[in-house]
């Protein structure tokens, strides 16, 4: 028998994806505002997005208040967004765009789930496995899970704001291991970050598991797709 009994997910670019894409996101709710949506400002609108996502500091803030949270939540969007037109074109009414775009991101209206995520998790499930989400996502996940009916199928949701610790840091790991009453030996992480979730995995002494749909890390020991999950707990 396997001697895993938790396995633990990332949850964006994992799980689900941005329908579309970001830039295009942006944009459509940009329009209203005056802004001309070409096949150039969308592909500079993701470009800018890449850098200033890349660029920015961990999602962690020394609050623990419930409202608080939320302030600096949306202030670390806010930061990122602003970078983005500040690169491609600021426009007028710009913080009124932002309130718009930022909950369009908490529904799961701009969001879809992968082909293979449902099946995946229910088999786990149907296992015996203990599912859990490892995120850097903000508080908006647990709107977004239940949006796309994914709340019901894990034990527990860890994310970054709330943890004050985030991945790769082996805290955010341990504190979901903590959730669950389990060593890291018995406990796998999904995810399709080679820094944050393969090797801040191992750093935490959890088995990584890395998810590569597109085939972009050559060299790597990886999985092209969730389905491949329940097998490779198997050959553990």
């Amino acid at each position: 028998m396997s001697r895993i009994k938790v396995v633990f997910f990332d949850a964006a670019g994992t799980l689900f994806h941005v329908r579309g894409s970001v830039a295009e996101v942006y944009l459509s709710h940009a329009e209203p505002f005056g802004v001309r949506r070409t096949p150039e400002l969308t592909q500079a609108v993701n470009e800018a997005f890449k850098r200033a996502f890349r660029d920015a500091p961990p999602p962690l803030f020394a609050v623990s208040d419930p409202v608080e949270l939320k302030q600096c939540e949306r202030l670390w969007w806010f930061d990122i967004v602003h970078n983005v037109f500040y690169r491609v074109g600021m426009f007028e009414g710009f913080d009124d765009y932002f309130d718009q775009v930022y909950e369009a991101f908490s529904g799961p209206q701009h969001w879809a789930l992968y082909p293979d995520t449902l099946a995946t998790l229910q088999s786990l499930k149907e296992q015996g496995f203990e599912l859990g989400v490892v995120s850097n996502f903000d508080t908006r996940l647990f709107t977004v899970l239940k949006g796309l009916g994914l709340t019901n199928l894990f034990d527990t949701v860890t994310i970054s704001s709330l943890s004050r610790a985030a991945k790769p840091a082996p805290k955010i790991f341990r504190l979901a291991l903590d959730k669950h009453a389990v060593d890291a030996e018995e406990a796998v992480h999904v995810g399709d970050s080679l820094k944050d979730d393969l090797e801040g995995a191992r750093a935490a002494r959890l088995t990584g598991l890395l998810l590569d749909r597109e085939g972009v890390h050559q060299g790597q020991p990886t999985i092209k797709g969730l389905d491949e999950v329940p097998g490779a707990i198997a050959g553990l």
